[in-house]
């Protein structure tokens, strides 16, 4: 059987000192992701923080153990 990867979106906010959060939503598809950014982008947002979609295997693939 092969393994298949699935991914997972997360929104990541990078701070102007270097900081980073990611927030706890999670999305399927990177348009999911990137619509979410579309929206944060409608509001003002504070000079050198940035946005933007980091893509992460999912914990259900098939690569490891479950332990």
């Amino acid at each position: 059987m092969a393994a298949t990867a699935v991914l997972v979106w997360y929104l990541v906010i990078a701070g102007p000192q270097g900081g980073m959060v990611v927030l706890p939503s999670t999305f399927d598809k990177r348009e999911q992701c990137a619509a979410a950014i579309t929206e944060y982008q409608k509001q003002p947002t504070p000079t050198g923080w940035s946005v933007q979609c980091v893509p992460s295997a999912s914990p259900f693939t098939n690569n490891g153990s479950a332990e």
